[in-house]
Parts: structure tokens; sequence; C-alpha cells
């Protein structure tokens, strides 16, 4: 199963070091039977792209939640054994829990299969939709459509060599 863990550029740069993603167990997104209900198609190429939206999202919450991180949202998209990655059955129906499953045991980043991150161009868009993330969590309309933004902006796909010169490191 392909999983797509959210994380900001200082946690890719904290997992290039340790070559781990997570401690054990950890939040990611993948197709789910929710995600499909959702989104309402059989191309499993199309409901990748939703997941990887979902994480994306998750990805700007680590950002609001982290004011020292660049603002880029990243994305380690990676295959696991179908039994390592599980959706909670009591979120199935929550719209924020979408394609999200936990993920047991180390995943190590040697094994992933890319690396999404957004354009340096799309910083001030993440930054704003960063800040108002809260209000739209609270039903703001125009911090919503902020929001909304960042989704304008579509991730880069990088090869696991590059994340060296992604985090800043050389190579």
């Amino acid at each position: 199963m392909r999983v797509y863990v959210p994380l900001t550029l200082s946690g890719l740069a904290e997992s290039y070091k340790t070559g781990e993603l997570g401690d054990g167990s950890l939040i990611a997104y993948a197709v789910t039977p929710a995600l499909r209900e959702w989104y309402l198609s059989d191309d499993i190429e199309e409901l990748e792209y939703a997941a990887l939206g979902r994480a994306a999202l998750a990805s700007l919450r680590q950002l609001a939640a982290d004011a020292g991180a660049p603002r880029r949202r990243v994305v380690v998209a990676l295959d696991v054994a179908d039994g390592r990655a599980v959706a909670d059955p009591d979120r199935a129906l929550d719209d924020a829990a979408l394609g999200e499953v936990r993920v047991s045991g180390v995943l190590r980043l040697a094994k992933a299969a890319a690396v999404h991150v957004d354009a340096s161009d799309a910083e001030a868009d993440i930054t704003a939709a960063a800040s108002a993330l809260a209000a739209a969590d609270e039903g703001d309309d125009d911090a919503q459509f902020v929001v909304d933004g960042a989704e304008d902006h579509e991730l880069l796909w990088f090869a696991t060599q590059e994340i060296p010169g992604l985090v800043g490191l050389g190579g």
C-alpha cells in the first residue's frame, strides 16, 4: 500500500539525519475505503492524488504549529505492507480523517519512493494558508479561501537522492 507521510522541511531534515520517519507509529494518508467513497472514482492514480492532497493539508497543519519551519509543504511517498497501515474505523465518517491511516513500525527513509515539496514560489501562499488555518477551522469563509489557495500549488516530485539538496545539506 502506498502511504503519504506529511512533514515539514525541518522534519524531512531530521528524518534524513536519522534515516527514519517517525518513532514507530505515525499518521499518514492512503487510499482508504472512506477516501474511495468520498472521491467517487475507481482510478487508482486519481485516488492516490487525493491521498497526497490530504497529506499536503496535514503538512500545512504541521507548518501552522511550527512557526520556525520553512513555509513549504512536504510529503514523503512510500510503500508499506497492507497490514502496517490501518484506518481508524471510529473516524471513517469524519471528513477531517479522510484517507488517514496509522502506520506501525519504523519507516526507513531509504525505502521512500519519492518526496513531494512545494516550489519556493509557493512560500507566500503557504505562509498565508498556515496563518489562516485556525480561522478556517472555525468556519471563517475568507480564511478557508486562503487555505484553499494553497491547493493551487502543485507539489513538485523529487527523487530521494535529492533530499540533501532540499534540506540544505548539500548533495
